[in-house]
């Protein structure tokens, strides 16, 4: 199958899913039958779009906002010759998404003349659209989102950053500097193959976050160790339980948020997916250990874990029933904004636990980098088909810029910046106190989290299946009772990972 028609049976499949036509498992396969590698489909790759994290608030978005005069002028210049034309982006609900459609992207238009139009979509309904679009050549949307897990199969489709930035350098924005991107993200979320398949857009990533209330009461101190981390949830729970309990989780049996926190406690005690012979290894020594270790910090959490995705998590620390997490760092700002929960101003967020040990790269599979932070992210790229692509590239730049970045963080949406000025930049810096809307009080630990703790899925286009379906089903039938023990459980996953992966 050539890949325009590979293309074409993609947007079809996906559009059966969407519609009710085709189960979900019957989907991932599918989809990974024609090489795309959708591990954050119904899953994580941005919360807000199910918890409704990351959204401006009506005040926020009318404040006033004044851009650099040099950036303002550049942009009325280089948008004159693209005056009237419309850019159109299909995207997931993320908070970079959400400020700009809802608070900024007025001034771009006034700025430059440019149309903007965002629809903002549930993931599988973006990979939809997106798969059509490339597949016809219509150009229906300039600019595409893309799931870190979607660039190999789109890395040919769009117009590498670096390369328009330094050919076309009457539209390269003064002062944009790639070099300013987190590097651990470039490399992460936006490179394939050689290929910059877009500029980094957002990254949610698992942070350590903790009542400071209950860990001062108690006598606690943020867990550097992952022992200390479980001996933390047990102290809580032995002296505020069952009204308080010691962590919570996002454990729904079947659902990729599970697998996500599954990752977290087998990469800490140093286990792996996949093994450099490419087959399954969470149950050798390290995944039993690592499932030991789940089991008890299980006893320290609400039973309705076994019914929530991250939204049900987040929701239990902002009910004020869960002492500590290692989660999404998304969460953060919406505890602390007056009037959504009740841990205003509670809540303190750090780094991870240091991992017991870590595999390398090469002693894993796929390109897996194990890591207690477990990340997801998302790049804008310019599309090849785009019937506006010029102006598609400034509204890129635009909204990527180190400027837009700042104001993004402020008004309160949540995210974790993708450049490294911008957690530098004193608005940001302004915003790190407690008990407001847009505190940015957990930026460090996201920053530091993303330079020397983050990991990283495998990459292979099995793993939607894998992620999705397969590793969250069996776990949560061993959280049931279904399995006699952790070693059957993980015995009987590598059975059906390694036949999946074998084809």
């Amino acid at each position: 199958m050539n890949p325009v028609d590979r293309k074409l049976w993609l947007a079809s499949i996906t559009d059966r899913y969407v519609r009710g036509g085709m189960d979900r498992r019957t989907f991932l396969r599918s989809a990974a039958n024609l090489g795309l590698g959708v591990g954050a489909l119904g899953a994580m790759s941005h919360l807000s779009a199910r918890s409704g994290l990351g959204l401006i608030s009506p005040a926020a978005a009318q404040e006033n906002i004044q851009w650099p005069e040099d950036m303002s002028n550049w942009l009325k210049e280089a948008g004159k010759p693209f005056a009237g034309q419309t850019v159109r982006l299909a995207t997931e609900s993320t908070p970079p998404s959400n400020a700009i459609n809802s608070a900024l992207k007025g001034y771009f238009t006034e700025m430059t003349g440019i149309n903007v139009e965002i629809e903002t979509l549930p993931l599988e309904q973006v990979l939809q659209k997106l798969t059509l679009d490339v597949a016809s050549g219509l150009g229906t949307y300039d600019l595409y989102y893309l799931d870190q897990s979607w660039m190999a199969a789109f890395s040919g489709d769009v117009i590498d950053p670096r390369e328009k930035y330094a050919s076309d350098t009457n539209l390269a924005m003064p002062g944009y500097n790639i070099d300013d991107f987190l590097p651990a993200l470039v490399d992460g979320i936006s490179m394939y193959d050689g290929v910059m398949v877009g500029v980094p857009y957002d990254i949610p990533i698992f942070v350590q976050m903790y009542r400071r209330d209950l860990y001062e009461e108690l006598g606690l101190k943020p867990a550097e160790t992952m022992a200390q981390y479980l001996s933390n949830a047990q102290a809580i729970q032995q002296a505020k339980g069952p009204e308080i309990f010691g962590t919570t989780g996002q454990m729904k049996s079947g659902h990729y948020s599970l697998e996500c926190d599954w990752t977290c406690w087998l990469w800490s005690h140093g286990g792996s997916i996949f093994g450099p012979d490419k087959t399954f290894t969470g149950n050798d020594e390290a995944g039993l250990e690592a499932m030991n270790y789940w089991i008890e910090l299980k006893k320290n959490m609400p039973a309705a874990v076994d019914s929530w995705t991250w939204d049900g998590q987040g929701q239990s620390v902002a009910q004020g029933i869960a002492g500590q997490l290692i989660s999404w760092g998304e969460f953060f700002p919406s505890w602390d904004a007056p009037g959504g929960s009740n841990v205003v101003g509670l809540m303190e967020a750090t780094v991870p636990p240091k991992a017991n040990s870590l595999r390398t790269v090469e002693e894993t599979g796929f390109g897996e980098i194990p890591g207690v932070g477990h990340q997801g992210g998302s790049s804008l790229a310019v599309s090849k088909y785009a019937k506006s692509p010029d102006a598609a590239w400034l509204f890129a730049q635009w909204a990527t810029a180190p400027e837009t970045q700042v104001w993004i963080t402020v008004l309160g949406g949540g995210t974790g910046p993708t450049r490294q000025s911008a957690y530098d930049d004193p608005r940001v810096k302004a915003n790190a106190k407690p008990g407001i809307a847009g505190t940015t009080r957990h930026l460090d630990a996201v920053r530091e989290t993303i330079a020397n703790h983050m990991g990283s899925e495998p990459d292979l286009p099995e793993w939607a299946e894998i992620s999705n379906d397969t590793i969250p089903v069996e776990l949560g039938r061993f959280f049931a009772g279904e399995y006699d023990s952790p070693k059957a459980a993980m015995d009987a996953i590598k059975v059906k990972v390694d036949g999946i992966v074998a084809g």
